[in-house]
């Protein structure tokens, strides 16, 4: 009641002292009276100010008071309860996601894990690696390499290609007699390097492959080829006053790199038919986006990795896989069903690390060193297929330009025909199935459809996976088709070519 009661009095004589200066204000009076009346009025309004200072000072003593009772109340409170509804951080609910230690702790068993199959593998065998022995496969009889010589010959392929789009251009052959001696060029494309390789007992296996490869990639470039002249054909008899980029020149005079845009029938020359031969694509243009210039320090590196690669994988194909295989022929003659699991995985290991250099080596440092020497612009090769959660995204990411040509000269065609997209999607992947087979079992020179049943295969499991898995749980499903499925490809083949080569020799 003190503090109150002494609170209104002090409120009341400022009251006071204000009204009476002001009514003194209004008052006439001399300078003296005036300036004695002002001084009080000051000195009572510093009291007051005064006043006000300690009172604030005081509620600020209170508040302080105050914060450290609520502190009090609260760390007892802590020390009365210690939970709270929460999740736990691998529980999907948490919403946590910050991995990266447990993926570097996977990173270091793995290193670990297969540092020790490889001291195991050296302690086991000793040291298996032999350059010499790889480069005598190819200087063995050098002027009777079959191979090589097919590889020649594919210019007569080539060059006939080139005719015809000429003789069409000009009108001398009509579209129907163009797209037979089309045909049939390229039907004698897939059938006479295999039939050299079926019938010539000096092609190696490796030799078949790279030949096969190699006419492979050719029947694909020409029948883009092919496809892409007759649109411009049909493009130039309806008289389009602008074509599409991609299958005429734009209304400018040059492309980025300073080189001149080309027309068709201009596009019909040797330089340009060699230049898509070597250039790092499936899919022909007129005009290719180029790269200003060559990058010399680029090319190096590409190059200094395509020799390291090539050397580490001949090197883990001598020392690792070769005896894995060997000591796996017996398990498969006895159909031993638990130990030729046990080689199944332990050939996993170093048949994936082989997959995934050989992607490297391939899609990264030798199309990129093609590209950058032909300054090819377009560098997409590959997509973060190592992303997939399902098994057809995995197959349209990991290799862009057989995707590419899929897409644009056998899937669309099919559904501008009137073909549902599953019954496309199945055409394409028996075509990629029908090649695995053809690149695998004519260098062989056996039959076994091991390839073939494998890409096909893919269609009910991409069916299972895009229906019932999800997330990660689908791209584990990925990884482990790819794991799994290429060694035990590889060991039915392998199994298949001891059987019907070495056994009868040894019988």
């Amino acid at each position: 009641m003190g503090d109150s009661d002494a609170a209104g009095a002090l409120t009341r004589r400022r009251r006071a002292t204000l009204a009476a200066g002001r009514s003194a204000s209004l008052l006439p009076m001399n300078g003296r009276s005036a300036a004695v009346c002002q001084d009080s009025v000051t000195a009572e309004v510093s009291r007051d100010d005064g006043q006000g200072k300690r009172d604030r000072s005081l509620e600020t003593v209170r508040s302080k008071s105050k914060s450290e009772k609520k502190k009090c109340r609260n760390d007892i409170s802590d020390r009365l309860s210690c939970h709270k509804t929460q999740q736990s951080l691998l529980s999907s609910a948490s919403g946590y996601s910050n991995y990266r230690g447990v993926l570097n702790w996977c990173v270091v068993m793995l290193v670990l894990s297969n540092a020790r199959l490889f001291l195991e593998n050296l302690l086991r065998y000793g040291i298996l690696v032999d350059p010499i022995q790889v480069i005598s496969l190819f200087l063995n009889d050098p002027y009777s390499w079959p191979a090589a010589c097919l590889v020649i010959v594919s210019n007569v392929f080539i060059l006939v290609a080139l005719y015809t789009e000429r003789q069409l251009s000009k009108g001398s052959f009509t579209e129907l007699v163009g797209f037979l001696v089309h045909c049939t060029n390229m039907a004698v494309m897939l059938t006479f390097p295999a039939a050299v390789v079926l019938l010539v007992p000096s092609v190696t296996p490796v030799g078949g492959v790279f030949v096969l490869g190699t006419y492979t990639i050719l029947f694909l470039k020409l029948y883009s080829y092919k496809d892409v002249n007759m649109w411009c054909r049909e493009l130039s008899t309806v008289k389009a006053k602008k074509l599409a980029r991609s299958l005429s020149c734009p209304s400018g005079q040059t492309l980025n790199g300073g080189d001149r845009q080309v027309c068709y029938p201009g596009n019909l020359t040797i330089r340009d038919m060699y230049y898509f031969v070597f250039a790092p694509t499936l899919c022909y243009e007129l005009n290719f986006p180029r790269s200003p210039n060559i990058r010399m320090s680029f090319l190096l590196r590409r190059l200094f990795e395509m020799l390291f690669f090539t050397q580490l994988l001949v090197a883990l194909t001598q020392q690792w896989m070769i005896p894995i295989i060997q000591s796996s022929m017996k398990p498969l003659e006895d159909m031993d069903l638990s130990r030729m699991t046990e080689r199944l995985l332990r050939l996993a290991v170093p048949n994936h690390l082989m997959w995934l250099m050989f992607f490297y080596w391939f899609f990264h440092s030798s199309l990129n060193f093609t590209a950058e020497l032909l300054r090819f612009g377009d560098r997409q090769f590959y997509k973060d297929w190592w992303n997939s959660e399902s098994v057809t995204y995995f197959w349209q990411n990991w290799n862009i330009p057989v995707h590419k040509w899929c897409l644009r000269h056998f899937y669309k065609p099919l559904l501008r025909r009137g073909f549902s997209k599953k019954v496309s999607q199945s055409a394409v992947f028996f075509l990629s199935a029908f090649f695995h087979e053809y690149l695998v079992s004519v260098p062989l020179r056996m039959f076994r459809l091991w390839a073939f049943m494998g890409m096909m295969a893919q269609l009910p499991l991409a069916w299972f996976v895009g229906h019932f898995l999800r997330g990660n749980y689908g791209n584990a499903a990925v990884w482990i088709s790819i794991i799994i499925g290429q060694p035990f490809a590889v060991l039915m083949y392998v199994h298949d070519y001891y059987v019907l080569h070495y056994r009868q020799e040894a019988d």
